[in-house]
């Protein structure tokens, strides 16, 4: 399994709108997502990832030796990821329009 741009040293965080349902209930269309490239790509992580060319948003998981991409709405099928896979980053941070919509994702635990 390859992966690159987790580690690369100057990349700052970056928002996104979540486009969709895919993700849904935790990630709504329209809330704004804060993606860090500096996160180690984990199990379970929410991250951004480009994968044979097509930039996806979802949950990162591993079976075996491979690498997928799963969406929390029961609709979407899973993504295996190819050879060569790029990490762009890891979602910190959830805003939505409420202050209630703002919630962190904190992965050491």
């Amino acid at each position: 399994m390859s992966q690159t741009g987790c580690s690369a040293e100057g990349m700052e965080p970056f928002a996104l709108r979540v486009i969709g349902d895919s993700m849904e209930p935790e990630f709504q269309d329209g809330h704004i997502i804060l993606v860090d490239p500096g996160y180690p790509l984990l199990e379970g992580v929410y991250a951004v990832i480009k994968n044979n060319g097509e930039y996806i948003f979802g949950q990162f998981y591993k079976d075996d030796s491979e690498g997928w991409v799963r969406y929390l709405n029961p609709d979407f099928e899973a993504v295996k990821l190819e050879s060569g896979f790029e990490v762009k980053g890891v979602v910190t941070q959830r805003n939505g329009r409420k202050r209630k919509d703002i919630k962190r994702y904190d992965y050491s635990s």
